[in-house]
């Protein structure tokens, strides 16, 4: 509804915004920018992929239902009518800052942290060591992530991380086909997992089980797994837990009792293992041809600095997944601070490098504040920007008065009733194979045979 002050000032047009990328950030902006009542808008939620909800989609383990639900309630904000998906655009491929210039009075970046972070150790890129994103893309039915990326043929994995990604990772190493039937993982993805040699997997975190990212409910969920051993070393979780100060006190307390409870456990000898070593920090990945191993050298903590003691073993390893962190990549046409990773911004503000705010721009999520917090935290993270947005309103609409639509500017690559055929497709498959509510389709061959050539 239009205030008696917009009537006055005849800003009852829209204020038109878009939106790159529909993961949380981007439709957590346009759902902030939807319901309040300052300013008429419309939103076009832009996307390389055909296919909305980013991380939600293809960034949470498959066997995470729960968590996967998020995408029910970011449904309802791309059908809410003064919102348009427009999938299939690539930002700086088929669509510039210029582009959208003539289209939007905003533009708002919500396109996450898509690359792993490097360990920069020796034998990094031998064949048998990846980024754990990378396993996650092929897990989760990314179409850019190839069948043949992962064969599982090596009986020791070595996953590098203390997150619940890397928690992530040795879970679904370690499961069963059977236990992942009622997922909506890929089906060709299935079939390898069923196929599997993985027998041992083994988590290194380079701190202490206190400094550990991961989260009571991810270790719990590991340390609940039928069918696995969970070892961890007694030594290393005898820790006087009254010594834990600051803001990550209770949650560190809660992971320690888990540990140390699971510590004072035998292995029963269990078909698979996980087994957590903590002040583990890898100087190399081993192997000639391909990875053999992991040299491991002991850490420890000097006040807040993280030291090596020289100390080293090795690990036999046929596979070596990182999970390091993420990082965000430039923007073309957009400011980005190479060092931290992210749009140097204010408020949401994108600024450029003389720290003056590039007018029209805005940032949300990981692209914004760095790869840290849960897919909730982007909600009030949005909220923020959406804010310094709307205050800036009477300046975007004056500065852009006379705009084009988006589909003058490019070719239509496809919308929501595409994906909405992609839907219906990945459920038909789930009733065909009886296997719950979807299964995804896997690869760019099969989003074409739903939607035809015009996908890329």
């Amino acid at each position: 509804m239009t205030s008696p002050e917009q009537q006055r000032d005849g800003e009852t047009a829209p204020l038109k915004v878009a939106v790159i990328g529909s993961g949380p950030a981007g439709l957590y902006t346009a759902e902030s920018l939807t319901r309040q009542r300052r300013v008429p808008v419309r939103v076009d939620v832009v996307d390389r992929l055909p296919t909305p909800y980013g991380l939600v989609r293809y960034g949470v383990a498959p066997d995470h239902t729960k968590i996967k639900g998020v995408a029910h309630s970011l449904r309802r904000v791309l059908e809410h009518p003064d919102v348009r998906f427009v999938g299939g655009v690539e930002f700086g491929t088929d669509l510039t800052r210029a582009d959208l210039a003539r289209t939007h009075h905003a533009v708002v970046y919500a396109t996450g942290a898509s690359v792993d972070r490097r360990m920069g150790v020796p034998g990094e890129d031998l064949p048998g060591s990846a980024a754990a994103t990378d396993f996650v893309n092929w897990y989760c039915g990314h179409p850019d992530s190839e069948l043949e990326r992962f064969v599982l043929n090596a009986e020791e994995v070595v996953v590098v991380g203390a997150g619940n990604v890397a928690l992530d990772v040795a879970r679904i190493l370690v499961k069963t086909a059977d236990e992942l039937r009622h997922t909506d993982i890929p089906q060709p993805v299935l079939d390898v997992l069923a196929a599997s040699r993985v027998r041992t997997v083994r988590l290194l975190s380079r701190r202490g089980p206190l400094q550990a990212r991961f989260t009571a409910p991810e270790l719990r969920d590991l340390l609940s797994l039928p069918g696995v051993d969970v070892v961890v070393d007694p030594a290393q979780v005898d820790i006087d837990h009254t010594a834990i100060r600051g803001d990550v006190a209770r949650a560190a307390r809660t992971n320690l009792r888990l540990l140390r409870e699971r510590a004072a456990l035998a292995p029963e000898g269990r078909p698979r293992s996980v087994h957590l070593h903590f002040w583990a920090r890898p100087r190399e990945i081993l192997g000639t041809d391909r990875v053999t191993g992991v040299r491991v050298e002991r850490t420890r903590l000097e006040g807040d600095n993280l030291v090596g003691t020289g100390e080293t073993v090795d690990l036999a390893a046929g596979m070596v997944l990182r999970s390091v962190g993420y990082a965000s990549v430039p923007l073309p046409g957009v400011p980005f601070d190479a060092d931290a990773r992210t749009v140097p911004q204010r408020d949401g503000r994108v600024l450029d490098e003389r720290g003056e705010v590039v007018r029209g721009d805005y940032v949300a999520g990981w692209i914004k504040r760095g790869a840290t917090g849960v897919i909730g935290t982007n909600k009030s993270d949005a909220a923020g920007t959406v804010r310094s947005l709307l205050d800036d309103a009477s300046v975007l609409r004056a500065s852009a008065p006379d705009l084009v639509d988006l589909y003058d500017v490019v070719e239509d690559r496809g919308g929501y009733d595409d994906w909405l055929r992609i839907d219906a497709a990945e459920a038909d498959q789930a009733r065909k194979l009886d296997r719950g509510e979807r299964v995804k389709l896997h690869g760019w061959s099969a989003y074409r045979e739903i939607l035809g050539e015009r996908i890329r």
